[in-house]
């Protein structure tokens, strides 16, 4: 069959989706990926076929503006903003959206949530379309509240939380989509009946988060869905060098998060590792981080593949991005969360929760003291080493790829 794969953000979006593109691949499908421009090579270069969305996307994502409103540091008047420098983009999105398709012309849709152009094309080319999430928050539950508001229960309100978020992208963007509709896709500016995926696949694992009891069988909690082959990497010279100097170092790494002087973070990294009493590998490569600090306790590098670097580890300080959340966990290491944004606290809840690593650490409290204690407790507990040890070989036997192929056969998506 031919499937199409549409999603839209940062890496963490992409590399996923492009693991399950080589599964499908590999079970003899032919597989497209549309993404933005700047992943081209990330994609083409594991043998699938890649099709252009804006490269403006991720560039807005850069601007000060941009990281002001998703760090919340600049109040409504700079997320409205962004909102209004989005629309243009968001209008070619569509557009590049719906020539991938008719070039391609597949006979599934698999679409990330930001996608929003993959089920309105579906309903014109009369294919079905399946939605796949990194995160929970697209089909309502009374379990647990969205990901996306900061409560981990709201009891009989849990299911509208799911709703409201997941439904507000429909909202802001109705008139751009509605135009599109009936200028590009020649349909009705408003779908006759709601559109609803066929089937639904979340690429985490049921071992961090349990299977609601009140989800349909059209919903599948895979296991995360890993991108293999980086089992060639081998530290360089001096980073094998620094991590056999001692005790497993802690890895600090927060990408490129908004909202933070670098210089000042990396400052209290160090000092915090230093009160702590263990070394560091910092991560500098998405601009949170700083090298020109270097000192003995700290190693500096560009970045590594987490799979391998991370189970040198002792323990991981980060973001609380999903990905970065599951490499940890799959390596068995505590976990020190100081989230930022979006779904980050959703995911530093469930750590501590699952008693893989301490409570997370407000980012607008984050101190060199508390950031110490946070990693003396996570290098110095056996319960929350015991407790990642067990996530990490549970996680560890899932194939989270082949249990999302096999449902979509078993829901008769995938022939």
């Amino acid at each position: 069959m031919r499937v199409a794969i549409h999603t839209l953000g940062t890496r963490g979006d992409v590399q996923p989706y492009l693991a399950l593109a080589l599964g499908l691949k590999q079970a003899g499908h032919e597989v497209l990926i549309a993404a933005p421009s700047q992943f081209e090579s990330f994609v083409r270069t594991r043998g699938i076929a890649f099709a252009h969305l804006p490269a403006e996307f991720l560039e807005l994502m850069e601007t000060p503006e941009a990281k002001a409103a998703m760090a919340g540091s600049a109040g409504f008047a700079a997320g409205f903003k962004m909102i209004k420098q989005f629309r243009p983009i968001g209008r070619k999105q569509l557009t590049a959206e719906w020539q991938a398709a008719r070039q391609f012309r597949p006979e599934l849709f698999i679409y990330h949530p930001k996608a929003i152009a993959a089920p309105h094309i579906a309903e014109k080319q009369s294919c079905p379309a399946v939605l796949a999430s990194p995160l929970p928050g697209f089909t309502p539950t009374a379990a647990f509240a969205s990901p996306l508001v900061q409560f981990r229960s709201l009891g009989p309100l849990n299911k509208l939380t799911h709703s409201v978020m997941a439904h507000s992208g429909d909202a802001l963007f109705r008139k751009m989509v509605g135009e599109w509709r009936a200028t590009e896709l020649e349909l009705p500016r408003k779908p006759e009946k709601k559109l609803r995926p066929r089937a639904t696949l979340y690429a985490y694992s049921p071992h961090v988060l349990p299977v609601p009891p009140d989800w349909p069988d059209t919903v599948a909690v895979t296991g995360y869905w890993f991108l293999s082959g980086n089992t060639d990497w081998r530290p360089n010279a001096h980073l094998q060098s620094f991590i056999e100097g001692g005790e497993p170092p802690v890895y600090v790494g927060f990408g490129s998060m908004p909202g933070i002087d670098p210089l000042s973070l990396t400052k209290l990294v160090v000092d915090a590792l230093a009160k702590a009493g263990r070394r560091g590998v910092l991560a500098i490569g998405g601009g949170a981080i700083r090298s020109d600090l270097g000192i003995g306790h700290v190693h500096f590098i560009e970045g590594a593949p987490h799979e391998m670097l991370f189970p040198l580890m002792s323990a991981c300080v980060h973001h609380g991005g999903a990905g970065t959340t599951a490499a940890a966990l799959r390596a068995g290491k505590p976990n020190v969360i100081c989230p930022f944004f979006g779904d980050q606290p959703f995911w530093a809840k469930r750590i501590e929760d699952l008693g893989a690593g301490p409570a997370p650490i407000d980012k607008k409290k984050l101190s060199a003291d508390l950031l110490a204690a946070a990693i003396a407790e996570a290098t110095g507990s056996a319960f929350m080493h015991q407790r990642a040890s067990k996530l990490g070989e549970a996680i560890g036997a899932e194939d989270g790829v082949g249990n999302a192929i096999s449902f979509l056969e078993r829901q008769r998506l995938l022939r």
